[in-house]
């Protein structure tokens, strides 16, 4: 596999300071970074500053010195020292050509696998039972999926998880409503829907919350069910299928793979949790209930906060299934990396508990354990996305909505152009860029952010838009049937070759691919992908306003045809870790 120009440069700036001030400085980073003003060369290495006090001298004579020993002149032209000591490096035109000519050939498009592929365990999604997936859903569904896909991409071995919620007071609260109201619904499958299991949900809640009587029967109900009652464990049974056969719908929408491991799953564990934790000691008893008082968290008294394990009544509550996840992934899945993707709102409960199974040696200190954190999907108003009639949107509108309005923007194109085209062919366009606009715009956010969800933005055809960049990638094969050009088929001989700036831009953009990807895969902010894919179409649009391409005279014709294919592939694998389709014709 290729070596990529920042890695080079990286090794040969690390040299080069050895070189001049000895094997003691071996591990300093050259702090390389790319610039944003082509004056400034491609790179610039901001080591000098960072070694004046050191080395106790000035950044611009420490500069001096690493340049005299740098030897970059096969990548760059003569580095030059700006300012107080900055070092600037502009690869050359025959270096980019070269590199260029290796990405074609490469199926990964220079993107090396990982040397060090982990198991990593990716936990997102996780509706619950009963339930439909609503906007609330959306984010932690489309952010994990994303995540996973450049994590695998990469080499490491990824576990897909949905943590559904399919235990519990609910199920105790629904069976012992269903047995009053719709018998039926629970003793065979199919009766009824997802919709109308809704409906019974809310009422068996409102009973829940207002009739002791019907409170202390469902209550019973749960132990039947945790007792494992044949009639109780079928009822269960059906609800969870009925309601996954739902949720799978959704999944196949999104193009989403995903791995089932309820909270069903740790309940046998359950036990184990609480027997452990009493023998390392960290179990205490706090008002009837068995709790771990944690550091660093106070409650209002300013005493230490407790996780409460099991409740005075002896249930369990989520946080026991969470301790209980984390060792079996530690200790069955050997997972080297855990991702969990939920909302802002759940970093402290995320905390509290890895704490827990940290103090109790659950955890190796070789495993990364992460919270990816995300903020609200808002509406045009600036407040929580809502239906007008105040509901929480259900997912399944919110994506028939973004599909229905891309079909509209479509035909009325096809109108205006006055194209004929096929029903297979609108529904295929409006259901891609209809979903695909929807990913994209959560996507393209900082996840640790609010967003406002707008049709209108998300489906724009200009801006940071996926129809924006699934357009780009729909020009490069209109060239190619315009002129009847097989991108695969250019000749063993061809090359690129660079000479207007367009081309220099739009090269050194497609170069930086396995940067951006290094970048995703350590700190989980698919937007760096996003930015990296809108600025490349960007640059390419720029490209192809500008130089012409199929009226070119060769060898400029074949090596602006070799750019408008890599364009095209690096689009299309880009936004396919996005999980984003592409189209051949918009």
């Amino acid at each position: 596999m290729m070596k990529s120009a920042i890695a080079q440069l990286n090794t040969a700036l690390q040299q080069a300071i050895v070189k001049a001030f000895g094997p003691d400085l071996a591990d300093t980073d050259p702090i390389l970074v790319s610039t944003n003003n082509p004056k400034f060369g491609d790179y610039q290495a901001n080591v000098a500053m960072s070694l004046a006090r050191q080395l106790k001298d000035k950044p611009r004579a420490i500069a001096e010195k690493i340049v005299a020993q740098l030897d970059v002149s096969h990548l760059c032209k003569p580095p030059e020292i700006a300012g107080p000591g900055f070092i600037n490096l502009t690869l050359k035109a025959e270096y980019l050509e070269h590199l260029l000519r290796q990405v074609q050939q490469d199926p990964r498009l220079g993107v090396e696998p990982s040397k060090t592929p982990q198991k990593v365990i990716v936990d997102f999604s996780s509706p619950n039972i009963a339930k439909e997936m609503h906007v609330g859903h959306l984010r932690s569904t489309i952010i994990g999926d994303s995540i996973a896909r450049v994590l695998e991409f990469q080499g490491h071995d990824v576990l897909r998880l949905n943590h559904v919620g399919d235990w519990g007071t609910q199920f105790g609260m629904l069976i012992t409503h269903l047995r009053q109201v719709c018998p039926e619904a629970i003793t065979s499958s199919g009766q009824i829907d997802l919709g109308d299991l809704v409906v019974f949900y809310r009422q068996a809640k409102q009973r829940f919350d207002t009739d002791e009587d019907f409170k202390e029967t469902a209550r019973e109900a749960v132990v039947e069910l945790q007792a494992g009652s044949p009639e109780a464990r079928k009822a269960w049974q059906i609800l969870c299928d009925q309601s996954r056969q739902e949720f799978q719908k959704i999944y196949d929408r999104l193009d989403i793979e995903i791995d089932e491991r309820g909270e069903s799953f740790y309940n046998p564990l359950l036990p184990n949790v609480v027997k452990d934790l009493k023998a390392s000691g960290l179990l205490e008893t706090d008002q009837g209930a068995e709790v771990v008082f944690l550091e660093g968290f106070q409650n209002k008294a300013g005493k230490p906060l407790p996780l409460i394990v099991r409740k005075s009544d002896g249930g369990y509550n989520y946080a026991t299934t969470d301790l209980a996840a984390i060792r079996y992934r530690t200790q069955q899945d050997k997972a080297d990396r855990i991702i969990y993707i939920t909302d802002a709102g759940q970093a402290n409960h995320f905390t509290q508990v890895f704490q827990v199974a940290q103090r109790a040696g659950w955890v190796p200190e070789s495993v990364e354990w992460v919270h990816v954190p995300f903020g609200l999907v808002q509406g045009e108003d600036g407040k929580k996305f809502k239906t007008r009639s105040g509901e929480t949107v259900r997912l399944k509108d919110l994506l028939d909505e973004a599909v229905r309005r891309s079909r509209t923007d479509l035909e009325q194109r096809l109108a205006v152009e006055n194209r004929q085209e096929s029903q297979d062919f609108i529904q295929t366009v409006a259901a891609r860029v209809g979903i695909g606009a929807v990913k994209y715009a959560d996507l393209s956010q900082n996840r640790t952010s609010n967003y406002i969800f707008s049709y209108d933005k998300m489906l724009a055809l200009q801006g940071n838009t996926a129809p924006y960049l699934l357009y780009a990638y729909v020009r490069v094969q209109g060239i190619s049937r315009k002129g009847d050009i097989d991108f695969d088929d250019l000749g063993e001989n061809a090359r690129i070759h660079l000479g207007d700036e367009t081309e220099f831009a739009l090269a050194k953009h497609l170069l930086q691919l396995d940067q951006i990807l290094a970048e995703v895969e350590s700190d989980l902010m698919p937007n760096r992908l996003c930015q990296y894919l809108f600025e490349l179409s960007q640059k390419f649009n720029q490209f192809y306003d500008r130089c012409s391409v199929l009226q070119a005279n060769e060898p400029q014709r074949t090596s602006r045809l070799m750019l408008c294919d890599l364009t095209a592939k690096t689009l299309k694998l880009g936004l396919s870790l996005l999980g984003i389709q592409v189209l051949e014709r918009m």
